[in-house]
Parts: structure tokens; sequence; C-alpha cells
């Protein structure tokens, strides 16, 4: 991985900081993309220690669309090849709330930041093929139902029903995608890192804050759900390989509604207009 230049979203802490503690001990040039700038700094200089490419720290919230476009140029600026995107900062909320684009937070945060951080580098991407863009979803997305007139929960929410949603989406922008690129040498996979001891259930229900404190001792650590990032980035094993669903290595079928390609072809054309992007992959 050395010279190359690999992008972690949600960087700061469990498998995002994980997967860069390991590239980076692979040589890379990592660049993690944060919220809080302490927690950031803190991992900058975890991985620092780890390898000879270099690292560095950009601060953003994802839920803001103008928090990604900012992120983007900065990228861009600084950036003239991406090697490797990895689409992974993420939440799950108890209670619906909006962002400052007055969208639902757990849609906009784990779908569209997503959608648009990707479609914004796109062009980078295809200079800088080949190139692997990888993006973290959840098995959750198996409860996933695509409801039209509720994608901001607008009638009724549940953060689980709002979470599979998300990661349903997750699915369904990855075949998309790479159904658009096909050709370019830029490919586009997703995976599930398995139930992993992090801090993510702390903005859930108060049930599943309980649960994740009751069974963390049989959940994975950070590194190993961080496996088959790290392996999707990297290895010569998955070259050219694109619109597939990985766990533990493994091409895993997903779920009926995730390759429903009318639904993903509209779920599109929806995230275009919600995140205000008049042109992306075609």
């Amino acid at each position: 991985m050395k010279g190359k230049t690999c992008i972690i979203t949600g960087a700061s802490s469990g498998i995002g900081k994980a997967a860069a503690l390991e590239l980076a001990s692979r040589g890379a040039d990592v660049v993690l993309v944060c919220r809080d700038a302490a927690r950031g700094d803190v991992a900058m200089r975890e991985v620092a220690s780890r390898g000879g490419g270099t690292v560095e720290l950009l601060i953003a919230d994802l839920a803001a669309q103008s928090e990604i476009r900012r992120v983007a140029s900065e990228i861009l600026a600084k950036h003239p090849r991406i090697d490797v995107l990895v689409n992974n900062a993420g939440g799950i909320f108890g209670q619906r709330q909006l962002t400052p684009d007055g969208l639902e937070l757990t849609f906009a945060l784990n779908h569209l930041a997503y959608f648009l951080l990707s479609s914004l580098l796109l062009d980078r991407f295809r200079a800088s093929a080949p190139a692997r863009i990888i993006n973290v979803t959840s098995g959750a997305h198996h409860i996933g139902r695509l409801d039209w007139d509720n994608l901001q929960g607008e009638k009724s929410y549940s953060s689980m029903r709002a979470y599979g949603l998300s990661k349903l989406s997750n699915v369904l922008f990855t075949y998309e995608l790479a159904r658009r690129l096909a050709g370019t040498g830029v490919t586009v996979n997703c995976m599930h890192p398995g139930a992993v001891a992090t801090n993510f259930a702390a903005t859930g229900t108060t049930m599943m804050q309980t649960f994740s404190r009751l069974f963390k001792p049989l959940l994975r650590t950070p590194e190993r759900g961080a496996d088959t990032i790290v392996w999707l980035a990297s290895s010569p094993e998955v070259e050219g390989l694109t619109g597939k669903f990985f766990m533990d290595r493994k091409d895993t079928r997903s779920s009926r509604l995730s390759h429903d390609e009318e639904a993903a072809r509209r779920l599109w054309d929806e995230s275009a207009r919600l995140v205000r992007l008049e042109s992306a992959a075609s």
C-alpha cells in the first residue's frame, strides 16, 4: 500500500480507526475524516506512529451537506490521486433528529453522506483508476424497507427501522454505483463488519445501550471488524471485483430488496435531489 492514498470517514474510533491503523502499518498515506477534533487528533497521532506514510486529519460533520462539500474540496485540492475511499461514518439514534439541511439524521449521515462524498470525488477516482470505494453497511440491511413516503421518518419513526433503511440504502447505492462505473477501473463494494464492540450504540435507545454493555465481551474487536475493510482496500484478490457484498472476506448474498435495480435507480435519483447534486456517475 506504499504510496497509495486512503481516505477513511469516521476514523476517530472503532473499525474506522482500526482500518486506518492497519493501512498505515502497510505504508499507505491515510486521510482521517473525523467529526470531533480532539478525538481525531488522538487518532491521528496513533495512526502516525504505525507507518511510513503520511497521515492527515480533516474535521467535518458528515451529517451536514455543507461540511461534506467543504471536506471534498479540501481532499481534491490536496490529493492529485485517490486510491481508496472507505465510507464508514454512521450512527443509530434513539430519537428522530434533523440535520442542518432539515433531513432525518440517520438517513442523512448513514446514506446521503456516502452518496454525496463519493459523487463529489468521482472524477478524481476515474483519473486515479484502478481505485476502490468501500461502503460499510450492516446485516441490518435485511430489515430495511423502502417506504418512499416516509424516508425521513416524517410519518412515523423507529430507530431500528431508520437504521435498517439506511443500511439497505448503502447496499443499493453500492450496486448502482458499481453499475454506473463499470469499465472505468473504479470498483465499489460493501461489507458487513459483524457485531463489533464499539461506542456505536451510545446514541441509540436505552435498550440498545443495555444490550451493548451486556454483550460487549462476546462482540468482535474493532480490529476483527475492520479486517474485511483492509482486505477490500489492499488485496490483489479483489482487483477488478465490483458490486459485491462481503462478510469475513466472503462474497455473500445480500437481501432480495437490495438487488432491485429499479429501486436502486429511484433511490439514486431521490438522493441526488436531496443533496442538490445535478450530475454524478451516469
